[in-house]
């Protein structure tokens, strides 16, 4: 019997995994196929949120001999041992296909006259089980079978196991309920802001209502982009000057950049100090369409275009929306091939419905007035997520200390 690091309450003991249960078993080592050939090959990869979708797991080309060795039938408990590194799933029914795991997987059979693999799975996910399996300080983590049999439990009766294992998964469906609905409420939050801005930004040569034009941006709003100091010149770079790379644009007012220029590598190379509130839009790789708003006077490098519009004509914040809402579509004028890209001509060229700019700035603080409820909302989201996942770790925590 092991010595656990609290007390337990009556008739709850203190196990080791590796006393009640078969030998971990580590799964076979293979390449996964496509054709159905063989049975299923469950891989790390192949479980999402906790959940297999067998009908998406690849196969394996496989003996019957490989098959019997590595089976999957319901009561397994398979840990990771790389990517998400110390979880676990339980097999809790019989796969629907004759199905194999893969190497990067342990398999641990339970003795269940002693323990309900669905208790021993639950004890995992705990903060205290999850201490124990995630090795700290480690450069690279990893676990393997030692470490799962050395997995200290506090262990009680089997009644006992049955009442909590149905306390938790009831909490359990509730918090995952509600996350669902959180999602959900979220998309409906997006596809409103969506629609909006649809709502607000006629289609190209649609019908525009009376006092509105069709412009190119060209016409009404300056463009630049920056550029990048030499990096063999470590001179240019360490200074007090930020300097935004398209990467650091997201929507929003940017305050501070990861690196920052000197005079030196400002009067050196093609960067330029934008003002504070000068409108940004990355023009290259994966951030296209990205937008930025200067919070300070700043530089950009050469894959961020400055934007200036003409006061008396077109509202920043207007144009601001604007792209938001034209993103998909600059998007799929990118060209060049593995990394999408745009130009200052496709920016300068886009047509922008264009209204009085009395008119722009009501649509202006309409869209901010939305938009500030649909951050705060996914802010309480994000705050309610935090207090679920307390209240399961928080519940747990108690449920194995027999407090429940």
């Amino acid at each position: 019997m092991s010595e656990g690091p609290y007390k337990l309450s009556k008739g709850w003991r203190w196990v080791r995994l590796g006393e009640i249960c078969d030998k971990p078993q580590y799964g076979y080592t293979q390449s996964a196929s496509q054709d159905p050939i063989g049975p299923k090959f469950l891989r790390i990869t192949d479980i999402t949120s906790g959940v297999i979708d067998w009908d998406s797991v690849p196969y394996c080309h496989a003996d019957r001999h490989v098959l019997e060795k590595y089976r999957l039938t319901k009561g397994d408990l398979l840990f990771a041992r790389s990517g998400s590194v110390g979880s676990t799933i339980l097999i809790r029914e019989s796969p629907p296909y004759d199905a194999i795991f893969a190497s990067y997987l342990i398999r641990v059979r339970i003795n269940q006259y002693i323990a309900l693999p669905e208790f021993i799975e639950i004890f995992t996910k705990s903060p205290f089980g999850q201490a124990q399996l995630i090795p700290q300080g480690a450069a690279q983590k990893n676990i393997n079978a030692k470490r799962i049999q050395q997995l200290l439990i506090p262990l009680p009766p089997l009644e006992e196991q049955r009442r909590i294992v149905a306390r938790i998964e009831e909490l359990m469906s509730r918090v995952r309920e509600a996350r669902r609905l959180q999602e959900e409420t979220l998309k409906d939050a997006d596809r409103l802001w969506q629609s909006v801005l649809a709502e607000v930004f006629p289609k190209p040569n649609s019908l525009l209502p009376s006092g509105w034009r069709w412009v190119r941006l060209g016409e009404v709003c300056e463009t630049t982009n920056g550029g990048t100091p030499s990096r063999k010149k470590p001179e240019y770079f360490g200074g007090n000057i930020p300097w935004v790379k398209s990467g650091e644009l997201n929507d929003s007012i940017i305050v501070d950049t990861e690196e920052k220029i000197t005079e030196l590598g400002l009067k050196n190379s093609n960067a330029k100090l934008f003002p504070k509130g000068t409108l940004l839009i990355a023009m290259y790789g994966a951030t296209v369409g990205k937008l930025g708003i200067l919070g300070c006077s700043a530089a950009t490098n050469q894959a961020i275009c400055a934007l200036f519009p003409n006061k008396s004509t077109l509202d920043k914040m207007f144009l601001f929306y604007f792209f938001l809402f034209k993103r998909k579509e600059l998007m799929a004028q990118s060209f060049g091939g593995a990394q999408p890209n745009i130009s200052q001509t496709v920016i300068r060229k886009t047509e922008i419905p264009l209204p009085p700019l009395s008119e722009q700035r009501r649509i202006v603080a309409y869209l901010d007035e939305l938009q500030a409820k649909i951050t705060a909302l996914k802010k309480y989201q994000q705050q309610t997520t935090a207090e679920l996942n307390l209240l399961e770790q928080a519940t747990l925590d108690k449920a194995f200390r027999g407090e429940l």
